[in-house]
């Protein structure tokens, strides 16, 4: 069986753009988390991987690499669980694949540890524009972020996940809430804990 992994970091984020590439008989696994989370961390990463280790997944599409994670160890060791277990890894946009006639296509390992490369280099460079940023708006008093040791109302964290509350009233299961709203299960439970 095929599966599509998609990751988007928050819960505003769309993921439409990496379920456009979705064939039919694709079986979804859909993570909302930050890439630096390692991916046997993360719950559909490790639900993908259960079901390898079962057998029931051959083929495994991702749309870009920096989707499987933003830490270079923790992308090849994810590329080499998958190896271990003769899955074939499709990167839409690089439109390669791991493994070509039964074998280990080398282009596929040269191009990754590159792409994998850039992914964790770009992470760095987003953390360090932020930092400049903060720092920069903070020298023209003009800062915004929250005050050290203030914390976040519970109306205005619940008013930030409206969709998540209107999902918990109608009955839904954290886990199935977590699905819907693609939000991770703590930010339900946390919005449970507050109604």
């Amino acid at each position: 069986m095929k599966a599509r992994y998609i990751r988007v970091s928050t819960g505003n984020q769309n993921t439409a753009r990496q379920e456009a590439k979705k064939s039919l008989d694709e079986k979804v696994f859909i993570d909302v988390v930050s890439g630096s989370i390692p991916f046997n961390k993360r719950e559909q990463g490790k639900q993908l991987m259960k079901e390898i280790d079962f057998g029931l997944i051959d083929y495994v599409s991702v749309s870009s690499i920096d989707r499987l994670g933003r830490n270079l160890y923790d992308i090849l060791t994810t590329l080499e669980n998958f190896k271990s277990s003769q899955i074939i890894l499709k990167v839409d946009n690089l439109g390669i694949e791991s493994r070509i006639n039964g074998k280990e296509n080398q282009a596929f390992k040269l191009i990754i540890s590159v792409m994998a490369n850039i992914a964790e280099m770009e992470k760095e460079v987003i953390s360090e524009r932020q930092k400049e940023g903060i720092a920069i708006a903070k020298a023209k008093g003009v800062y915004k972020g929250r005050e050290l040791g203030s914390k976040e109302s519970g109306t205005v964290f619940l008013a930030k996940y409206k969709e998540v509350v209107k999902s918990l009233k109608k009955g839904n299961s954290i886990r199935d809430t977590a699905k819907i709203c693609r939000v991770s299960i703590g930010t339900v439970q946390k919005v449970k804990s507050m109604l």
